[in-house]
């Protein structure tokens, strides 16, 4: 039941991914869905579940990072505000209560994430640094977006997302968990392809430009 909640929300992760590109190949650009932010706030409630069940601190770190930020975006597309209000609490707190129980519970959080025998301390490091630098394209994310003062999937997103998702691959097969593998072999392919569009995109802007002489 444990591997069935994570596959569901690496298809919700994929299905996003997947939109945005098909969306984007469309557009000949690359575009920030709504449904793009609304997939991912349902897929990382649910993945923080299964982190949580598999005992698996890099992946509950990773997510903390970018969950407030998907609800950002869905405040910035409208969508937040016309959710029901009782969800948006239950949204809004779930990650708050995790936090409140790993302080109040530190002995058993540490026994169950930092010292857990089939989990090596190096492995976790690793594991876990990978999830940082991938939970940070949504900072950039995020920043970008504040600066341009709209929801936007810049060039920097995907390249750290490329990064990030290689080192998840690794430490997916080294844990011998088929859930982080198939969520970041299929990520891979979505993420060059963006990078390819964007450069198109640039090379068009570049090209359309009048030439001014001096």
């Amino acid at each position: 039941m444990i591997y069935v909640l994570g596959f569901i929300s690496q298809v919700l992760f994929f299905t996003r991914t997947l939109i945005q590109w098909v969306l984007s190949e469309r557009a000949q650009k690359v575009l920030s869905p709504t449904i793009y932010w609304v997939l991912s706030i349902v897929a990382s409630y649910l993945f923080v579940i299964y982190g949580w069940f598999r005992n698996d601190f890099a992946i509950l770190l990773g997510q903390l990072i970018s969950y407030y930020i998907y609800i950002w975006n869905l405040d910035e597309t409208g969508v937040w505000k016309r959710m029901n209000r009782f969800l948006r609490s239950i949204l809004v707190v779930t990650p708050i209560i995790a936090i409140v129980f790993v302080i109040q519970n530190g002995h058993y959080f540490i026994e169950n994430f930092f010292t857990n025998e089939k989990i090596p301390v190096w492995l976790i490091i690793f594991g876990t640094l990978g999830q940082i630098l991938f939970s940070l394209r949504f900072v950039y994310q995020w920043l970008y977006s504040m600066s341009k003062n709209e929801s936007l999937l810049p060039i920097g997103f995907w390249l750290i997302s490329l990064v990030g998702s290689g080192i998840i691959a690794i430490y997916g097969i080294i844990r011998v968990d088929p859930i982080l593998i198939l969520g970041q072999s299929v990520g891979f392919i979505a993420y060059t392809r963006n990078i390819m569009l964007y450069k198109k995109e640039l090379n068009n802007r570049l090209h359309d430009e009048p030439i001014f002489n001096q």
